[in-house]
This record gives structure tokens, sequence and C-alpha cells, in this order.
């Protein structure tokens, strides 16, 4: 295998402490783990009433106390933040961190949480109009002296984001939409992620883009394509068989339909199969959900006997 897969993992936070979130993000990052990633959520899902830490705010304090993972939202929608405050404090969260951040975006789907914050929650349509502005006003700010932008929902006159980030963040687009989601990748991305929702469409989907590319000139072998899943992870068949039937009961559709056929879940060898088909689609990464209550368990098993499969030159 010429090149390493990256594993990215999610941290803990519906219903969690600072405690519990601190203390898995320093065991992922000393497992050896590329990246770690928060939801962007203003209330717990599916309920509002769940707690739930502010994602960015949360990413600036494990920024201040890891040392490698890269860290990520999967995914930050538009109309949370105004766009220019958004490159601010990404640029700020990437000194912190010395160049580690990546921004992921995504339309948005809980209605909820915008109208309940009195925030816009216009069409997807317009959803993914925003998100092209806010791609075009972030590489702008972090590249260029200042900016004047006018566009349909945000304007901006002379704005000036100094320091820049340390790197130009990448910038990570995540759905299913085959047409003009993937538009924006092809135009804007160094990342896609197909959502769990769409696991059992990834060939499907990895075609699109692919097509997409080709329309829009670019090499599909730019952009890293990266599938977030649920795994679950056991020493023993029987262990990993009652734990995936649990994980379905709990999950139900949100992480993904049928879990079973197109989930990555097993004995770690079993695990390693799994990944291998989804790195033949064409996928170079993965952002893993590990399934139970201590996540750090899974994620020491799968660190030690999953990722040196694929390791670079195995």
């Amino acid at each position: 295998m010429a090149n390493p897969i990256r594993f990215g993992v999610t941290l803990p936070q519906i219903k969690r402490t600072w405690a519990e979130t601190r203390d898995a993000a320093l065991e992922f990052d000393r497992l050896g783990y590329d990246s770690v990633w928060v939801c962007d959520h203003l209330y717990g899902v599916p309920m509002p009433s769940l707690p739930i830490f502010e994602a960015w705010s949360e990413l600036a304090a494990v920024a201040a106390i890891t040392e490698r993972v890269q860290l990520g939202t999967l995914v930050t929608p538009p109309f949370f933040r105004n766009p220019a405050v958004f490159a601010k404090q990404v640029a700020t969260i990437d000194h912190v961190s010395n160049g580690r951040t990546i921004v992921g975006l995504g339309a948005g789907w809980f209605d909820s949480e915008f109208t309940g914050y009195g925030l816009p929650f216009p069409s997807t349509r317009e959803r993914l109009r925003a998100i092209e502005e806010t791609c075009e006003i972030l590489t702008r700010l972090w590249t260029e002296p200042s900016v004047t932008f006018v566009g349909k929902h945000f304007q901006l006159q002379d704005a000036v984001c100094e320091p820049k980030p340390v790197r130009r963040p990448p910038i990570l687009i995540g759905g299913g939409g085959e047409r003009i989601l993937m538009g924006l990748v092809v135009k804007y991305a160094q990342m896609w992620n197909n959502l769990a929702a769409f696991q059992h469409e990834l060939p499907k989907k990895i075609q699109a883009l692919r097509r997409r590319c080709d329309e829009l000139g670019r090499d599909f072998t730019e952009i890293e394509v990266s599938q977030q899943c649920t795994v679950v992870i056991a020493a023993t068949d029987d262990e990993a068989k009652a734990a995936l039937a649990k994980a379905s009961r709990i999950y139900g559709g949100h992480m993904g339909a049928a879990i079973e056929e197109h989930g990555i879940w097993g004995t770690p060898a079993q695990v390693v199969e799994r990944i291998e088909r989804h790195v033949k689609l064409g996928c170079t990464g993965f952002v893993i959900e590990f399934f139970g209550r201590d996540t750090r368990e899974p994620a020491r098993l799968f660190a030690e006997q999953v990722m040196p499969a694929f390791a670079a030159g195995r």
C-alpha cells in the first residue's frame, strides 16, 4: 500500500463532561489517530434538551492539550456563525494547534436548532449557496490582505483577518448531494466526507464525485475521500455480534442504515477486511464513531490491531 489510510475518531460530546472529552482526546492523540472530530450542533441530537458543548470552543480547548492530531468539525453549517468571524476563529485555533485545524462544512439539517436560536434556515439550495459564499470568504480572508465581498447571504467591507492561519486549513465538505454539493467539493474542498447515512451508497457517491471532477476539470486524486462510520470492534466474534445488536438498536438509521451489511464491525481481522472493501472503492480516510460508553477501549483495540495493517510501506 503506497500511502497510509487516515483514521480519525469522534470525541465524546453529547451528555459528556469536559473531563471525558479531554481524557479521550489525550488518549486518541497518544494512540496515533490522524484526527479528532466533533459534530457542530447547538442542540444535542435528537432532542434539544440533551447537553452538548459548542463545537469550536471545545476544539480550541482540545487544541491546547494535544500535540499531533488534526482537529475538525463534521460538519459546521452556514448561518451558525458569520463566516468572516468564523475565519478569525479558525485562524486563532490554527495558531493554538500549530496548524492542525480542518474546517468541515455541511448544509445542516436539524431545523429546530436554527429556529430556536433565531438563525435562518432557508431551502437546501440556499444553504448550499451559503456554503459556497462561506468557502470563498474563508479562502480569501486566509490569503488576501483585505476582502470586500457582496453575496446573497453575506457581505464584507475591507475585512482583514490577521494573523493568517499557520497553514491554510483544509476544507472538508460533507454530504451526499451529487450535483450542487459535489460541485462545491470540486471547486473549493480538499476533502469530501460521505456521511454515515449514505454509507451503503458509497460506490455510487464516489462515482458521482469522479464525474463532477471530470466535468469541472479537477484531478480526483487531489481530494481525500473519507467515510463517516460507526465501528463496532471486539476481541471475539461473539462479543462483536452482541455489541453490533446493541448498536443497531441504539443508533437506528442515524449513523447509517444496515450496519451489519454495510458497516465496519467484528473482530480486528474482520474490521480490517471491511475497511479494505471501502479502500478498494477509493476511500482514503475514515471518521470513526466507536460504539461504547467509554470509546477509549475500542479505540485502543483498533489502534493496536487494525491500524498497523494500513500503515505506509506495509
